[in-house]
């Protein structure tokens, strides 16, 4: 009998604080007209001064929480992905443990960028399969404000912040004909292409946090291969093709990067989510974000197949297959 991981509560934050692409075009030379084009990105949430990644996370938590209808006692793991945490370490994940009241078995967090939330969502499940864990706490939070160089309008204009959550549960359905929950994760990296996507400080090098440095048309083109053969190879990891897949919520790294990776699956637009116009690229955070909508305005139903995707800096990228 095969043991799964099923999602069973999503919960979400966003900072209060409401940044236009009109407020921007006040502090660098850019315009809500050249943002949309070629981004997509309408406006985004900046966390407040003293609002940490921590703060975010908490908040996702506690709504991923009730949404499960399930208690802090409950959980036996907490995964956070974030590549902005409060602090070099402790890793802040602890920080939610305490919060929540949790004081049994193991937080901590994981970074790959914007494909965190795949990575941290493969480790849960495989903590899960392999019986370690029976419910955890996967969580994407992120206050990439605090990296941005706000006088680089090729980048200040894209990010945004933000945090989700979501609560796996172990459960024992492997006899169906179609069982529920994650059927498949995938993962890559390819550290070659470092200098496309990084931040230029870190403790061991500058001993500063530094700023967020991007390569946009070596990504966009690495992101649009990358996102649609881990795609591809989700499918046929499960028999699957394109016509089968009834949501696909990808990484809100760029509108442009989502139509073309349909496109190249020949995946109809109706069957992405698409939450970058109000969120922008909010790293780890955005594929719960989206998923949290998709849930709760009642589009995934029970049985739909669902695919997440990502690719961040690194490279690294990767997908998660799911049976709602």
């Amino acid at each position: 009998m095969t043991r799964r991981s099923v999602v069973t509560g999503c919960g979400r934050y966003l900072p209060e604080r409401i940044v236009t692409n009109d407020e921007l075009a006040k502090r660098v030379d850019t315009s809500d007209e050249w943002i949309q084009q070629r981004t997509g990105i309408c406006e985004r949430r900046i966390a407040a001064d003293g609002e940490k990644t921590s703060d975010l996370a908490i908040n996702a938590a506690q709504k991923a929480l009730s949404s499960a209808g399930i208690s802090a006692d409950d959980v036996d793991l907490i995964v956070l992905a974030t590549a902005t945490p409060d602090e070099t370490f402790p890793a802040t994940a602890t920080r939610v443990q305490a919060a929540l009241g949790m004081t049994k078995g193991a937080a901590f967090d994981i970074q790959a960028v914007c494909t965190g939330f795949i990575y941290a969502l493969n480790i849960a499940d495989n903590f899960i399969r392999l019986g370690q864990a029976n419910t955890a706490l996967v969580i994407g939070a992120e206050t990439f404000s605090r990296i941005l160089d706000w006088e680089d309008r090729s980048t200040c204009v894209l990010f945004g912040d933000g945090a989700g959550a979501i609560v796996l549960q172990g459960t024992d359905n492997s006899d169906s004909a179609a069982p529920r929950g994650i059927l498949s994760n995938h993962l890559h990296s390819d550290g070659r292409h470092h200098d496309c996507l990084y931040v230029d400080g870190g403790p061991s090098s500058t001993q500063t946090v530094g700023h967020l440095r991007m390569e946009g048309p070596e990504v966009f083109k690495h992101a649009v291969n990358n996102m649609a053969s881990v795609l591809g190879e989700a499918l046929a990891a499960n028999d699957m093709t394109a016509e089968d897949i009834d949501w696909l919520v990808p990484h809100q790294a760029n509108k442009r990067i989502l139509d073309s990776t349909a496109r190249k699956l020949k995946l109809s637009r109706e069957k992405v989510v698409i939450t970058i116009d109000r969120h922008a690229n909010t790293s780890a955070a955005s594929i719960p974000l989206a998923l949290y909508e998709a849930i709760t305005d009642g589009r995934i139903q029970e049985d739909d197949i669902v695919v997440m995707e990502a690719m961040g800096g690194g490279f690294t990228w990767g997908a998660s297959l799911i049976r709602w």
